[in-house]
This record gives C-alpha cells, sequence and structure tokens, in this order.
C-alpha cells in the first residue's frame, strides 16, 4: 500500500459523492454506487479475464487485467427499468406502461444489459459517470469508463436492481496505465 493508493481510495469516495449528488430526471435517484478494492476487485477483474474466454472479445480481458492492476474500482449503475411515468417515447415504446410490459417478456440472452431502460434514467447514469469520471480528473487520478467492468460487475451480483452500469478503475502511477493499450481488431 502505496500514500498514492491510499489517496486514490479517498478520491473514489468523492467520485461516489460526485455520482450520488448529480442531477436527476424529476429529481428521483435510481443511481446505485459500490465501491471495490482488494478482494473484491481482484474477484471482478477475473471474471472480466474468464468472459473474454467466453466471448473471445480480447479487450474484455485487456480491461479485466487493467482492472486488477487498479487501486480501486467506482461501480456505477442504475435501476433504469423503473419509469418515471411521463410517457416521453425515449425509450421507444408510447408509454411507461407499455415499455415496462416490453421488460416482462424479454429474455436477455447474450446481451449485456437488461432493456428496454428508461432513456431519462439512462441519461441519469450518464451524467453520474461524467461527474465522477470528472471529480477523478480534478485530483489527478488516471481512470477510464468501461462498459466492460459494469456489466460483468452486474452479472456478478453487484450493484442489485440495476440494469445498466459502468466500471471506473482508478490508479496512481508515473503512466496511465488504461491508455496507448493495443487492442486486437
Amino acid at each position: 500500500m502505496t500514500s498514492e493508493s491510499d489517496a486514490v481510495k479517498t478520491v473514489a469516495g468523492l467520485m461516489a459523492l460526485a455520482a450520488r449528488t448529480a442531477p436527476k430526471a424529476c429529481g428521483i435517484d435510481s443511481i446505485k454506487i459500490e465501491v471495490l478494492t482488494g478482494e473484491e476487485q481482484k474477484a471482478l477483474g477475473d471474471a472480466m479475464i474468464a468472459a473474454a474466454k467466453e466471448t473471445g472479445m480480447e479487450f474484455l480481458r485487456i480491461n479485466g487485467e487493467q482492472v486488477k492492476a487498479s487501486d480501486a474500482t467506482v461501480l456505477i449503475g442504475v435501476e433504469g427499468q423503473k419509469t418515471l411515468g411521463i410517457n416521453c417515447g425515449g425509450c421507444g415504446y408510447v408509454s411507461c406502461a407499455e415499455m415496462a410490459k416490453a421488460q416482462k417478456g424479454r429474455k436477455n440472452k447474450g446481451s449485456a444489459y437488461a432493456g428496454p431502460n428508461c432513456v431519462l434514467k439512462i441519461s441519469d447514469l450518464g451524467i453520474a459517470v461524467g461527474s465522477a469520471a470528472k471529480t477523478a480528473s480534478i485530483h489527478n487520478v488516471d481512470n477510464r469508463i468501461m462498459y466492460t467492468a459494469g456489466f460483468v460487475a452486474l452479472k456478478a451480483g453487484h450493484l442489485k436492481g440495476c440494469s445498466v452500469a459502468y466500471g471506473l478503475p482508478l490508479k496512481a502511477s508515473g503512466k496511465n496505465i488504461y491508455f496507448d493499450v493495443q487492442f486486437g481488431h
């Protein structure tokens, strides 16, 4: 444990705060947040690597290795299948009731995320994730927004009740470990 990694854990808490207090549609908070370190974080990275082997998606393995090498990982998800009852149609259905009906009959085979989701809830997630990433940046902590860490975390049982999530691994080092990585095509 270094003083830098201790500082990263403090920043992870500030990121959780930024995500929690980010603006939400209709003022209704459906965001869930977890901060992983140590064995929990290693288990997430290992699950990502296992998912890479199952799917053949090499970038999942690379992202899993990056999560395992990180000082902390912030998971942010949303209960996107809850409706706001405003019938905006952004989800692709005429009404919130129609969206909820479509959810009941859908099987989530092979998909990273469950759907359909309320577009306003998904927007809330984007704002929360952006606020968290901004907070990391303000404090000079290298980070990367990973949908891979999010969907694998959901499959592993994190962020109960969420239908969409992202993970933000964090690292303090002399070289940003999340970029300049060659992904296979």
